[in-house]
Protein backbone atom coordinates (compact mmCIF):
# COMPACT_ATOMS: atom_id res chain seq x y z
CA UNK A 1 0.00 0.00 0.00
CA UNK A 2 1.28 3.41 -1.02
CA UNK A 3 0.46 6.69 1.23
CA UNK A 4 0.54 10.22 0.20
CA UNK A 5 -0.40 13.95 0.87
CA UNK A 6 -2.83 15.96 -0.69
CA UNK A 7 -3.12 20.22 -0.92
CA UNK A 8 -5.74 22.25 -1.33
CA UNK A 9 -4.41 24.99 0.09
CA UNK A 10 -7.15 26.19 2.05
CA UNK A 11 -8.04 28.42 4.51
CA UNK A 12 -10.68 30.10 6.59
CA UNK A 13 -9.41 33.84 6.60
CA UNK A 14 -8.52 34.56 2.57
CA UNK A 15 -6.30 37.70 3.23
CA UNK A 16 -3.42 38.01 0.60
CA UNK A 17 -1.02 37.34 4.06
CA UNK A 18 -2.71 33.95 5.27
CA UNK A 19 -3.16 32.93 1.33
CA UNK A 20 0.65 33.42 1.20
CA UNK A 21 1.68 31.81 4.01
CA UNK A 22 -0.54 28.33 3.33
CA UNK A 23 1.34 27.79 0.16
CA UNK A 24 4.69 28.51 2.10
CA UNK A 25 3.17 26.12 4.36
CA UNK A 26 1.77 23.73 2.15
CA UNK A 27 5.50 23.36 0.59
CA UNK A 28 7.11 22.75 4.49
CA UNK A 29 4.30 19.83 4.74
CA UNK A 30 5.23 18.13 1.55
CA UNK A 31 9.44 18.62 1.65
CA UNK A 32 8.61 17.02 5.61
CA UNK A 33 6.00 13.87 3.83
CA UNK A 34 9.66 13.23 2.05
CA UNK A 35 11.54 13.15 5.29
CA UNK A 36 8.93 11.22 6.77
CA UNK A 37 8.86 8.16 3.82
CA UNK A 38 5.59 9.28 2.21
CA UNK A 39 5.40 8.07 -1.15
CA UNK A 40 3.82 10.83 -3.32
CA UNK A 41 1.95 14.35 -2.96
CA UNK A 42 -0.90 15.24 -5.22
CA UNK A 43 -1.82 18.94 -5.85
CA UNK A 44 -5.26 20.29 -6.69
CA UNK A 45 -6.21 22.79 -9.49
CA UNK A 46 -8.76 24.98 -9.21
CA UNK A 47 -9.85 28.25 -9.84
CA UNK A 48 -11.50 31.42 -8.12
CA UNK A 49 -12.89 28.83 -5.53
CA UNK A 50 -12.40 31.36 -2.69
CA UNK A 51 -11.53 29.65 1.07
CA UNK A 52 -11.81 25.91 -0.44
CA UNK A 53 -8.57 26.21 -2.85
CA UNK A 54 -6.53 28.57 -3.75
CA UNK A 55 -4.00 26.03 -5.95
CA UNK A 56 -4.77 27.51 -9.30
CA UNK A 57 -0.97 26.76 -10.27
CA UNK A 58 -0.01 23.64 -9.34
CA UNK A 59 2.49 22.78 -11.84
CA UNK A 60 4.30 25.94 -10.47
CA UNK A 61 3.63 23.93 -6.81
CA UNK A 62 4.92 21.14 -7.61
CA UNK A 63 8.22 22.50 -9.36
CA UNK A 64 9.30 23.85 -6.54
CA UNK A 65 8.42 20.79 -4.56
CA UNK A 66 10.79 19.09 -6.51
CA UNK A 67 13.56 21.20 -6.24
CA UNK A 68 12.99 20.87 -2.60
CA UNK A 69 12.88 17.12 -2.79
CA UNK A 70 14.49 14.00 -4.25
CA UNK A 71 12.56 11.31 -3.65
CA UNK A 72 9.03 11.63 -3.19
CA UNK A 73 6.65 11.33 -6.08
CA UNK A 74 4.54 14.29 -7.77
CA UNK A 75 1.01 14.07 -8.25
CA UNK A 76 -1.51 16.44 -10.27
CA UNK A 77 -4.26 15.36 -8.75
CA UNK A 78 -5.70 16.48 -10.88
CA UNK A 79 -5.43 19.06 -14.00
CA UNK A 80 -8.19 20.54 -15.31
CA UNK A 81 -8.27 19.47 -18.78
CA UNK A 82 -11.36 20.80 -20.80
CA UNK A 83 -9.07 23.01 -23.66
CA UNK A 84 -9.68 26.21 -22.02
CA UNK A 85 -8.41 25.51 -18.87
CA UNK A 86 -5.40 23.77 -20.59
CA UNK A 87 -4.85 22.82 -23.76
CA UNK A 88 -3.37 19.18 -23.93
CA UNK A 89 -0.53 20.09 -25.87
CA UNK A 90 0.78 22.37 -22.90
CA UNK A 91 -0.42 19.77 -20.27
CA UNK A 92 1.76 17.45 -22.16
CA UNK A 93 4.97 19.47 -22.41
CA UNK A 94 4.36 20.95 -19.47
CA UNK A 95 4.27 17.94 -17.50
CA UNK A 96 6.91 16.12 -19.84
CA UNK A 97 9.49 19.41 -18.35
CA UNK A 98 8.06 18.64 -14.81
CA UNK A 99 9.44 14.59 -15.13
CA UNK A 100 12.55 15.32 -17.26
CA UNK A 101 13.99 18.21 -14.35
CA UNK A 102 12.41 15.89 -11.11
CA UNK A 103 14.06 12.89 -12.55
CA UNK A 104 10.81 10.93 -13.12
CA UNK A 105 8.42 11.73 -10.40
CA UNK A 106 5.27 12.31 -11.59
CA UNK A 107 1.86 11.17 -11.78
CA UNK A 108 -0.56 13.24 -13.93
CA UNK A 109 -4.87 13.03 -12.88
CA UNK A 110 -7.17 14.65 -15.36
CA UNK A 111 -10.40 16.33 -14.28
CA UNK A 112 -13.08 18.89 -15.23
CA UNK A 113 -13.25 21.28 -13.27
CA UNK A 114 -16.90 21.58 -13.53
CA UNK A 115 -18.18 24.44 -11.22
CA UNK A 116 -19.72 27.43 -12.45
CA UNK A 117 -17.48 29.23 -10.70
CA UNK A 118 -14.83 27.80 -12.62
CA UNK A 119 -15.97 27.24 -15.77
CA UNK A 120 -17.31 30.88 -16.26
CA UNK A 121 -13.97 31.97 -15.61
CA UNK A 122 -12.31 30.62 -18.73
CA UNK A 123 -15.23 30.60 -20.65
CA UNK A 124 -15.58 26.59 -20.72
CA UNK A 125 -18.55 24.95 -22.13
CA UNK A 126 -19.77 22.50 -19.10
CA UNK A 127 -21.51 20.44 -21.59
CA UNK A 128 -18.66 19.55 -23.21
CA UNK A 129 -16.14 19.22 -20.45
CA UNK A 130 -16.40 14.99 -19.93
CA UNK A 131 -15.47 14.42 -23.56
CA UNK A 132 -12.47 17.07 -23.62
CA UNK A 133 -11.03 15.65 -20.63
CA UNK A 134 -11.33 11.55 -22.77
CA UNK A 135 -9.88 13.53 -25.70
CA UNK A 136 -7.61 15.41 -23.83
CA UNK A 137 -6.06 12.10 -22.48
CA UNK A 138 -6.05 10.48 -25.89
CA UNK A 139 -4.26 13.53 -26.95
CA UNK A 140 -1.63 13.29 -23.79
CA UNK A 141 -0.68 9.78 -24.51
CA UNK A 142 -0.27 10.04 -28.08
CA UNK A 143 1.87 12.68 -27.64
CA UNK A 144 4.54 11.19 -25.77
CA UNK A 145 4.51 7.82 -27.78
CA UNK A 146 4.79 9.16 -31.03
CA UNK A 147 7.77 11.40 -32.78
CA UNK A 148 5.13 13.80 -33.93
CA UNK A 149 1.47 14.33 -32.52
CA UNK A 150 -1.64 14.60 -34.92
CA UNK A 151 -5.12 14.22 -33.86
CA UNK A 152 -8.25 14.84 -34.86
CA UNK A 153 -11.88 14.74 -33.38
CA UNK A 154 -15.34 16.27 -33.13
CA UNK A 155 -14.04 18.50 -30.63
CA UNK A 156 -10.52 19.36 -31.70
CA UNK A 157 -8.28 19.06 -34.58
CA UNK A 158 -4.13 18.85 -34.48
CA UNK A 159 -2.24 18.92 -37.12
CA UNK A 160 1.22 16.83 -37.30
CA UNK A 161 3.65 18.60 -34.15
CA UNK A 162 6.45 17.55 -32.17
CA UNK A 163 5.45 17.47 -29.02
CA UNK A 164 8.70 18.34 -26.70
CA UNK A 165 10.56 17.76 -24.37
CA UNK A 166 9.54 13.56 -23.68
CA UNK A 167 9.26 13.20 -20.35
CA UNK A 168 11.87 10.61 -18.63
CA UNK A 169 9.72 8.13 -17.52
CA UNK A 170 9.26 5.50 -20.30
CA UNK A 171 6.80 5.78 -22.04
CA UNK A 172 5.37 8.46 -19.89
CA UNK A 173 4.63 9.29 -16.34
CA UNK A 174 1.10 7.46 -15.18
CA UNK A 175 -2.50 8.69 -15.81
CA UNK A 176 -4.94 8.86 -13.43
CA UNK A 177 -8.75 10.16 -13.59
CA UNK A 178 -10.91 12.02 -11.04
CA UNK A 179 -13.70 9.28 -10.44
CA UNK A 180 -16.89 10.78 -7.74
CA UNK A 181 -19.41 8.55 -9.67
CA UNK A 182 -19.86 5.01 -11.01
CA UNK A 183 -19.80 6.43 -14.14
CA UNK A 184 -16.27 7.96 -14.11
CA UNK A 185 -14.95 4.94 -12.55
CA UNK A 186 -15.99 2.56 -15.35
CA UNK A 187 -14.57 5.39 -18.10
CA UNK A 188 -11.32 5.20 -15.91
CA UNK A 189 -11.51 1.14 -16.00
CA UNK A 190 -11.82 1.36 -19.85
CA UNK A 191 -9.52 4.06 -20.53
CA UNK A 192 -6.44 2.33 -18.90
CA UNK A 193 -6.21 4.54 -16.31
CA UNK A 194 -5.92 4.65 -12.34
CA UNK A 195 -8.99 6.49 -10.70
CA UNK A 196 -8.33 8.84 -7.81
CA UNK A 197 -11.63 8.60 -5.65
CA UNK A 198 -13.07 10.66 -2.79
CA UNK A 199 -13.17 8.54 0.92
CA UNK A 200 -15.23 10.65 2.47
CA UNK A 201 -18.44 8.34 2.78
CA UNK A 202 -16.08 5.57 4.88
CA UNK A 203 -15.25 2.15 3.72
CA UNK A 204 -18.20 0.41 2.79
CA UNK A 205 -18.44 3.16 0.17
CA UNK A 206 -15.27 2.70 -0.90
CA UNK A 207 -15.54 -1.26 -1.55
CA UNK A 208 -18.71 -0.81 -3.27
CA UNK A 209 -16.55 1.63 -5.93
CA UNK A 210 -13.78 -0.93 -5.90
CA UNK A 211 -16.33 -3.36 -6.98
CA UNK A 212 -17.23 -1.46 -9.63
CA UNK A 213 -13.66 -0.84 -10.67
CA UNK A 214 -12.97 -3.89 -11.11
CA UNK A 215 -16.10 -5.29 -12.81
CA UNK A 216 -14.98 -2.85 -15.64
CA UNK A 217 -11.66 -3.56 -15.58
CA UNK A 218 -12.89 -7.17 -16.40
CA UNK A 219 -14.77 -6.48 -18.98
CA UNK A 220 -12.88 -4.14 -20.67
CA UNK A 221 -11.73 -5.14 -24.24
CA UNK A 222 -8.96 -2.90 -24.40
CA UNK A 223 -10.79 -0.57 -27.60
CA UNK A 224 -10.64 2.09 -25.58
CA UNK A 225 -7.35 2.55 -23.84
CA UNK A 226 -5.31 5.66 -23.94
CA UNK A 227 -1.69 4.54 -23.70
CA UNK A 228 0.09 1.26 -24.45
CA UNK A 229 0.41 1.05 -20.90
CA UNK A 230 -2.13 0.50 -18.40
CA UNK A 231 -2.54 2.09 -15.07
CA UNK A 232 -4.70 -0.09 -12.94
CA UNK A 233 -4.13 2.33 -9.62
CA UNK A 234 -7.12 2.66 -6.72
CA UNK A 235 -6.33 5.34 -5.17
CA UNK A 236 -8.63 6.83 -1.93
CA UNK A 237 -8.76 10.04 -0.02
CA UNK A 238 -8.82 9.86 3.58
CA UNK A 239 -9.42 13.01 5.71
CA UNK A 240 -6.54 12.68 8.50
CA UNK A 241 -5.11 14.32 11.62
CA UNK A 242 -3.36 12.27 14.02
CA UNK A 243 -1.93 14.03 17.61
CA UNK A 244 -1.19 12.17 21.42
CA UNK A 245 -4.48 13.87 21.99
CA UNK A 246 -7.67 11.67 20.49
CA UNK A 247 -10.07 14.20 21.56
CA UNK A 248 -8.44 16.72 19.98
CA UNK A 249 -7.00 15.22 16.72
CA UNK A 250 -10.95 14.18 16.24
CA UNK A 251 -12.14 18.06 18.06
CA UNK A 252 -9.67 19.74 14.64
CA UNK A 253 -10.12 16.90 12.41
CA UNK A 254 -13.99 17.23 12.34
CA UNK A 255 -14.04 21.56 12.42
CA UNK A 256 -11.16 21.10 9.25
CA UNK A 257 -13.65 18.68 7.78
CA UNK A 258 -16.34 20.72 7.99
CA UNK A 259 -15.09 23.70 6.99
CA UNK A 260 -13.67 21.34 4.05
CA UNK A 261 -17.56 20.10 3.52
CA UNK A 262 -18.85 23.77 3.91
CA UNK A 263 -16.69 25.53 1.26
CA UNK A 264 -17.18 23.23 -1.37
CA UNK A 265 -21.09 22.88 -0.85
CA UNK A 266 -21.01 26.93 -1.33
CA UNK A 267 -19.38 26.47 -4.99
CA UNK A 268 -20.95 22.95 -6.09
CA UNK A 269 -24.36 23.65 -4.03
CA UNK A 270 -24.85 27.64 -3.15
CA UNK A 271 -24.44 26.41 0.60
CA UNK A 272 -23.46 29.18 1.99
CA UNK A 273 -20.33 30.86 2.74
CA UNK A 274 -18.14 28.82 4.80
CA UNK A 275 -18.75 28.91 8.93
CA UNK A 276 -15.31 30.34 10.07
CA UNK A 277 -16.08 30.70 13.58
CA UNK A 278 -14.19 27.78 16.13
CA UNK A 279 -15.79 27.69 19.38
CA UNK A 280 -13.47 28.25 22.23
CA UNK A 281 -13.74 25.12 24.05
CA UNK A 282 -15.88 23.25 21.36
CA UNK A 283 -15.44 19.33 21.74
CA UNK A 284 -15.23 16.65 19.32
CA UNK A 285 -19.18 16.10 19.67
CA UNK A 286 -19.63 19.60 19.78
CA UNK A 287 -18.18 19.44 16.05
CA UNK A 288 -20.17 16.15 14.93
CA UNK A 289 -23.84 18.25 16.19
CA UNK A 290 -22.22 21.56 13.94
CA UNK A 291 -21.42 19.01 10.65
CA UNK A 292 -25.05 17.55 11.02
CA UNK A 293 -26.71 20.98 11.05
CA UNK A 294 -24.42 22.09 8.13
CA UNK A 295 -25.38 19.08 6.13
CA UNK A 296 -28.93 19.67 6.72
CA UNK A 297 -28.32 22.91 5.68
CA UNK A 298 -26.95 21.93 2.42
CA UNK A 299 -29.57 19.43 1.61
CA UNK A 300 -32.16 22.41 2.17
CA UNK A 301 -30.39 24.69 -0.28
CA UNK A 302 -29.83 22.03 -2.98
CA UNK A 303 -33.89 21.58 -2.68
CA UNK A 304 -34.42 25.11 -2.76
CA UNK A 305 -32.64 25.36 -5.97
CA UNK A 306 -34.20 22.01 -7.21
CA UNK A 307 -30.77 20.29 -7.46
CA UNK A 308 -31.17 16.65 -7.33
CA UNK A 309 -30.04 15.14 -3.62
CA UNK A 310 -27.07 12.76 -4.51
CA UNK A 311 -24.92 10.75 -1.60
CA UNK A 312 -21.99 13.04 -3.23
CA UNK A 313 -23.48 15.65 -1.99
CA UNK A 314 -23.39 15.11 1.75
CA UNK A 315 -20.86 12.27 2.01
CA UNK A 316 -17.72 15.12 2.80
CA UNK A 317 -20.18 15.34 6.35
CA UNK A 318 -19.15 11.89 7.28
CA UNK A 319 -17.54 12.05 10.35
CA UNK A 320 -15.51 8.39 10.65
CA UNK A 321 -12.27 9.33 9.28
CA UNK A 322 -8.32 8.60 10.19
CA UNK A 323 -9.04 11.09 13.34
CA UNK A 324 -6.87 10.38 16.67
CA UNK A 325 -4.31 8.39 17.96
CA UNK A 326 -1.72 6.75 15.82
CA UNK A 327 -3.93 3.09 16.78
CA UNK A 328 -7.20 5.05 15.78
CA UNK A 329 -5.06 5.78 12.21
CA UNK A 330 -4.02 2.71 11.64
CA UNK A 331 -6.95 0.99 12.43
CA UNK A 332 -9.19 3.00 10.38
CA UNK A 333 -6.37 2.46 7.43
CA UNK A 334 -6.90 -1.02 7.26
CA UNK A 335 -10.51 -0.81 6.90
CA UNK A 336 -9.83 1.34 3.69
CA UNK A 337 -7.34 -1.38 2.68
CA UNK A 338 -9.51 -3.97 3.17
CA UNK A 339 -12.14 -2.41 0.99
CA UNK A 340 -9.35 -2.30 -1.93
CA UNK A 341 -7.56 0.68 -1.10
CA UNK A 342 -4.11 0.75 -3.25
CA UNK A 343 -2.65 3.96 -1.71
CA UNK A 344 -4.43 5.90 1.01
CA UNK A 345 -4.52 10.24 -0.22
CA UNK A 346 -4.18 11.55 3.27
CA UNK A 347 -6.19 15.15 3.92
CA UNK A 348 -4.74 17.24 6.19
CA UNK A 349 -4.41 20.72 4.93
CA UNK A 350 -7.71 21.40 6.00
CA UNK A 351 -8.74 25.24 6.22
CA UNK A 352 -9.38 25.38 9.84
CA UNK A 353 -6.20 22.67 11.07
CA UNK A 354 -3.22 24.66 12.38
CA UNK A 355 0.28 24.10 11.08
CA UNK A 356 1.40 22.95 13.70
CA UNK A 357 -0.93 19.92 13.62
CA UNK A 358 -0.40 19.38 10.10
CA UNK A 359 3.27 18.76 10.69
CA UNK A 360 2.37 17.03 14.06
CA UNK A 361 0.17 14.68 11.81
CA UNK A 362 3.11 14.36 9.64
CA UNK A 363 6.00 13.04 12.25
CA UNK A 364 6.93 9.67 12.73
CA UNK A 365 6.48 8.53 15.96
CA UNK A 366 7.63 4.59 17.90
CA UNK A 367 8.10 3.95 14.14
CA UNK A 368 4.67 4.67 12.56
CA UNK A 369 4.50 7.37 10.48
CA UNK A 370 1.49 9.35 12.39
CA UNK A 371 -0.04 11.03 9.08
CA UNK A 372 0.48 7.99 6.65
CA UNK A 373 -1.79 6.19 9.33
CA UNK A 374 0.82 3.25 9.75
CA UNK A 375 2.91 2.60 7.27
CA UNK A 376 4.73 0.02 9.59
CA UNK A 377 1.53 -0.72 11.30
CA UNK A 378 -0.12 -1.66 8.50
CA UNK A 379 0.34 -5.61 7.30
CA UNK A 380 1.94 -5.13 3.09
CA UNK A 381 2.49 -0.85 3.73
CA UNK A 382 6.00 -0.29 2.79
CA UNK A 383 8.69 0.55 5.24
CA UNK A 384 8.95 3.79 7.05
Amino acid sequence: MKFSVIFEAQLADPTVEHEHQVVRDCVEQAVLAEEMGFDRIWAVEHHSLKWYAHMSAPEVFLGYVAARTSRIRLGHGVVCMPFRFNHPARVAERAAMLDLLSGGRVDLGAGRGGTEQETSLCGVDRDRTAREVEDALRIIGAAWQKEELEYHSELISIDPHPILPRPRQTPHPPLFLACSRAETLVQAAELGIGALVMGFAGPESIAGMRRTYDAARAARTGDRFVSTVVNDHFSVLCPTIVLDDRAEARRVGIRGQRFFAQSIGHWYGGAGIPDEAVVAGATGADEEAAMRRASEQVVARLHEQRIPVRPSATATFHADHAYGTAEDAVAYVERLRDAGADEIMCLIQMGTVPQEACLETLHVRDGVLGGAVGVVGVEGGRGG
